[in-house]
């Protein structure tokens, strides 16, 4: 069996992989983990990395940070690659803002934290018909250019999941298992208090109803749609 390596950027360092690293490292991937924010280099190509998957973080897409400019440039390797990427929240907003696309505020500053459905649109009905709430923390949201297609659609964030080539983004958050959002409860746990946050005890009731389905639902959408190319 040919090595297979993933290439996961993170941006803070005690963040963890979650459910999709787990379930990379149970499909044959080692998990190459790379952390700009604290220096760390990013490839200078793709060829010894099968996938590439940008995480969320606490820090915005428009920050004028050295690292953030840097990993929103460097994201035109991946796509001049053709090989899987995967963009999640912070991570869908840097390959927006890559693309042309922006990234802001809603328009009365309110946040989504907690659980939130998302509305199917297109090609999405197909990807997101097993499942359509998803854990969700961000306060911005992405816009991007009619080059890429919109798979999923939300109510205050219009523009939750899109593809672009070989990239596929989502604003939410199925990689967060319980034990991450446990952490996330505790250490950000002042951002509960902003408008537009669940409280923990609505977080946990829909995580016990819906933790399992959403897990359910990666496994479908690594294999049916991210690493579709790679395993056919």
């Amino acid at each position: 069996m040919n090595k297979k390596t993933a290439l996961m950027v993170v941006h803070q360092p005690r963040s963890s992989t979650g459910d999709v690293g787990i379930k990379l490292r149970e499909r044959g991937y080692t998990l190459d983990v790379r952390r700009p924010v604290i220096g760390e280099k990013l490839p200078e190509n793709m060829d010894e990395h099968d996938l590439a998957v940008i995480y969320g973080g606490p820090p915005s897409a428009n920050d004028d940070l050295d690292y953030i400019k840097y990993e929103i440039d460097w994201i035109s390797k991946v796509l001049e690659s053709n090989k899987p990427f995967l963009g999640i929240c912070l991570g869908a907003q840097m390959l927006a803002k890559n693309l042309g696309g922006s990234v802001q505020k809603s328009h009365d500053l309110t946040l989504e934290i907690g659980f939130f459905d998302i509305n199917p649109t297109g090609d999405g009905h197909k990807m997101f018909q097993s499942q359509k709430k998803f854990f969700q923390w961000h306060r911005e949201g992405f816009t991007v250019p009619q080059s890429c297609e919109i798979l999923a659609k939300g109510d205050l964030f219009r523009e939750q999941a899109f593809r672009y080539k070989n990239a596929l983004a989502i604003q939410f958050h199925p990689e967060v298992n319980l034990k991450m959002h446990l952490r996330w409860l505790y250490y950000a746990g002042y951002m509960l208090k902003e408008k537009g946050a669940q409280n923990r005890r609505e977080q946990l009731t829909h995580r016990l109803k819906h933790g399992k389905k959403i897990n359910l639902w990666l496994d479908s959408f690594l294999d049916n749609y991210l690493l579709k190319d790679i395993n056919s």
